[in-house]
Protein backbone atom coordinates (compact mmCIF):
# COMPACT_ATOMS: atom_id res chain seq x y z
CA UNK A 1 0.00 0.00 0.00
CA UNK A 2 1.28 3.66 -0.94
CA UNK A 3 0.81 6.84 0.82
CA UNK A 4 1.20 10.37 -0.55
CA UNK A 5 3.12 12.31 2.40
CA UNK A 6 4.69 16.09 2.92
CA UNK A 7 7.63 16.32 4.49
CA UNK A 8 7.41 18.28 8.11
CA UNK A 9 10.99 18.34 9.17
CA UNK A 10 13.48 16.39 11.33
CA UNK A 11 13.54 16.03 15.33
CA UNK A 12 14.43 13.30 17.71
CA UNK A 13 13.01 11.17 20.72
CA UNK A 14 13.35 12.05 24.39
CA UNK A 15 14.37 8.37 24.93
CA UNK A 16 17.80 7.21 26.05
CA UNK A 17 19.81 7.14 23.90
CA UNK A 18 17.94 9.77 21.55
CA UNK A 19 17.51 8.39 18.07
CA UNK A 20 17.11 10.88 14.99
CA UNK A 21 13.17 10.82 13.33
CA UNK A 22 11.43 12.45 10.28
CA UNK A 23 8.15 13.87 10.34
CA UNK A 24 5.87 13.27 7.44
CA UNK A 25 1.95 13.95 7.35
CA UNK A 26 -0.52 12.34 5.36
CA UNK A 27 -1.93 14.48 2.64
CA UNK A 28 -5.82 14.29 2.49
CA UNK A 29 -6.60 12.00 -0.23
CA UNK A 30 -9.80 10.27 -1.89
CA UNK A 31 -9.50 7.15 -4.50
CA UNK A 32 -11.32 8.16 -7.56
CA UNK A 33 -11.39 4.27 -9.52
CA UNK A 34 -9.78 1.16 -8.52
CA UNK A 35 -8.40 -0.11 -11.57
CA UNK A 36 -6.61 -3.57 -11.07
CA UNK A 37 -4.08 -5.36 -8.69
CA UNK A 38 -5.25 -2.80 -6.14
CA UNK A 39 -4.07 0.03 -8.59
CA UNK A 40 -6.20 3.15 -8.29
CA UNK A 41 -6.10 6.63 -9.46
CA UNK A 42 -6.17 9.16 -6.48
CA UNK A 43 -6.63 12.84 -6.06
CA UNK A 44 -4.93 15.64 -3.32
CA UNK A 45 -4.70 18.71 -3.14
CA UNK A 46 -1.50 20.62 -4.37
CA UNK A 47 -1.48 22.77 -7.29
CA UNK A 48 -3.02 25.85 -7.68
CA UNK A 49 -2.79 25.78 -11.94
CA UNK A 50 -6.31 24.79 -13.18
CA UNK A 51 -7.04 23.54 -16.55
CA UNK A 52 -9.54 22.04 -18.82
CA UNK A 53 -8.10 18.38 -18.02
CA UNK A 54 -8.27 18.86 -14.56
CA UNK A 55 -11.72 19.95 -14.91
CA UNK A 56 -12.87 17.09 -16.57
CA UNK A 57 -11.14 14.58 -14.11
CA UNK A 58 -12.92 16.66 -11.08
CA UNK A 59 -16.55 16.29 -12.92
CA UNK A 60 -15.97 12.84 -13.86
CA UNK A 61 -15.28 11.94 -10.11
CA UNK A 62 -17.58 14.44 -8.56
CA UNK A 63 -14.31 16.34 -6.41
CA UNK A 64 -14.41 19.40 -4.71
CA UNK A 65 -12.17 22.23 -6.69
CA UNK A 66 -9.31 21.46 -3.98
CA UNK A 67 -8.41 17.94 -5.49
CA UNK A 68 -6.99 18.64 -8.44
CA UNK A 69 -3.68 16.48 -8.34
CA UNK A 70 -4.17 12.93 -9.75
CA UNK A 71 -1.84 10.29 -9.39
CA UNK A 72 -1.71 6.18 -9.94
CA UNK A 73 -0.83 4.44 -6.53
CA UNK A 74 -1.61 0.79 -4.58
CA UNK A 75 -4.12 0.97 -2.15
CA UNK A 76 -5.71 -0.91 0.04
CA UNK A 77 -8.93 0.15 -0.51
CA UNK A 78 -11.50 -2.33 -2.20
CA UNK A 79 -13.68 0.91 -4.19
CA UNK A 80 -13.96 4.68 -4.63
CA UNK A 81 -14.02 7.24 -1.47
CA UNK A 82 -11.32 7.91 1.30
CA UNK A 83 -8.54 6.13 1.67
CA UNK A 84 -8.10 3.04 3.80
CA UNK A 85 -5.59 3.95 6.71
CA UNK A 86 -5.71 0.82 8.84
CA UNK A 87 -3.13 -0.89 7.06
CA UNK A 88 -0.58 1.78 8.30
CA UNK A 89 -1.58 0.92 12.00
CA UNK A 90 0.21 -2.55 11.64
CA UNK A 91 3.31 -1.37 9.72
CA UNK A 92 6.34 -1.45 10.81
CA UNK A 93 8.73 -0.92 7.78
CA UNK A 94 7.90 1.48 4.86
CA UNK A 95 9.76 2.70 2.15
CA UNK A 96 10.01 6.11 1.89
CA UNK A 97 10.68 7.93 -2.24
CA UNK A 98 11.56 11.65 -2.22
CA UNK A 99 12.66 13.84 -4.58
CA UNK A 100 16.45 15.09 -3.54
CA UNK A 101 17.25 18.58 -2.84
CA UNK A 102 18.80 20.45 -5.90
CA UNK A 103 22.20 21.71 -5.93
CA UNK A 104 22.35 22.99 -9.79
CA UNK A 105 25.88 23.14 -11.21
CA UNK A 106 28.44 21.74 -8.51
CA UNK A 107 31.91 21.05 -8.81
CA UNK A 108 33.28 17.31 -8.47
CA UNK A 109 34.41 17.46 -4.38
CA UNK A 110 30.76 18.63 -3.62
CA UNK A 111 29.20 16.19 -5.99
CA UNK A 112 31.54 12.89 -5.92
CA UNK A 113 33.09 13.24 -2.25
CA UNK A 114 36.43 13.67 -3.38
CA UNK A 115 39.15 14.75 -0.81
CA UNK A 116 40.83 17.98 -3.15
CA UNK A 117 44.51 18.85 -2.72
CA UNK A 118 46.74 19.90 0.04
CA UNK A 119 45.13 23.97 0.77
CA UNK A 120 49.21 25.53 1.37
CA UNK A 121 52.46 25.12 0.70
CA UNK A 122 52.46 26.66 -2.84
CA UNK A 123 50.27 24.00 -3.80
CA UNK A 124 47.93 24.86 -7.17
CA UNK A 125 45.61 22.20 -6.63
CA UNK A 126 42.69 22.54 -4.42
CA UNK A 127 39.29 21.80 -5.85
CA UNK A 128 39.76 20.69 -8.95
CA UNK A 129 39.31 17.42 -10.77
CA UNK A 130 42.65 16.30 -11.65
CA UNK A 131 43.54 14.58 -15.02
CA UNK A 132 41.11 13.48 -16.64
CA UNK A 133 42.44 10.80 -19.25
CA UNK A 134 44.84 8.62 -19.80
CA UNK A 135 47.94 8.06 -22.10
CA UNK A 136 48.29 6.89 -25.66
CA UNK A 137 45.75 4.09 -24.90
CA UNK A 138 42.60 5.11 -24.97
CA UNK A 139 42.94 8.32 -26.30
CA UNK A 140 39.96 9.65 -24.86
CA UNK A 141 38.10 10.15 -21.12
CA UNK A 142 36.48 7.33 -20.00
CA UNK A 143 32.71 6.81 -20.13
CA UNK A 144 31.34 7.39 -16.31
CA UNK A 145 34.39 9.42 -15.21
CA UNK A 146 33.22 11.21 -11.88
CA UNK A 147 33.66 15.19 -13.42
CA UNK A 148 31.49 18.22 -12.20
CA UNK A 149 28.02 18.86 -13.24
CA UNK A 150 24.05 18.85 -12.55
CA UNK A 151 23.87 17.82 -8.25
CA UNK A 152 20.36 16.96 -6.81
CA UNK A 153 16.83 16.55 -7.87
CA UNK A 154 17.21 12.90 -8.19
CA UNK A 155 14.66 10.46 -6.70
CA UNK A 156 15.78 8.37 -3.00
CA UNK A 157 14.14 5.75 -1.81
CA UNK A 158 15.14 4.37 1.40
CA UNK A 159 13.68 2.26 4.38
CA UNK A 160 12.26 3.37 7.08
CA UNK A 161 11.09 2.21 10.37
CA UNK A 162 7.84 3.18 11.54
CA UNK A 163 8.41 5.11 15.41
CA UNK A 164 4.88 5.87 15.55
CA UNK A 165 1.42 6.93 13.86
CA UNK A 166 -0.85 9.51 15.08
CA UNK A 167 -4.31 8.31 13.22
CA UNK A 168 -6.19 11.80 14.16
CA UNK A 169 -3.33 14.06 12.73
CA UNK A 170 -2.32 11.69 10.11
CA UNK A 171 1.28 12.43 11.47
CA UNK A 172 4.06 9.31 10.63
CA UNK A 173 7.54 9.20 12.83
CA UNK A 174 10.30 7.84 10.69
CA UNK A 175 13.48 6.83 12.04
CA UNK A 176 16.29 7.96 10.29
CA UNK A 177 15.96 10.60 7.85
CA UNK A 178 14.41 10.85 4.06
CA UNK A 179 15.52 13.05 1.50
CA UNK A 180 14.51 15.89 0.30
CA UNK A 181 13.42 19.71 1.80
CA UNK A 182 10.88 20.42 4.07
CA UNK A 183 7.45 20.74 3.01
CA UNK A 184 8.35 18.55 0.00
CA UNK A 185 5.78 15.99 -1.34
CA UNK A 186 6.65 11.84 -1.96
CA UNK A 187 5.36 8.60 -0.73
CA UNK A 188 5.57 6.09 1.54
CA UNK A 189 5.07 2.11 0.67
CA UNK A 190 4.64 -0.26 2.81
CA UNK A 191 7.07 -3.13 3.40
CA UNK A 192 5.83 -5.38 6.16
Amino acid sequence: MEYIVEKIGMSRTISVPSTAVTLVKLIDTKVCEVIENRQAIVAYSRSKKMNKSITGMQKKYNLTPEFNKFMTISVANEEAGDLDLSPLNDAKIVKSSFTSKGRGFAGAIKRHGFAGGPGAHGSRFHRRVGSIGNAEWPGRVQKGKKMPGHYGTDKVTMKNEIVSFDAETGVIVLKGAVAGANGSLGKIRIVK
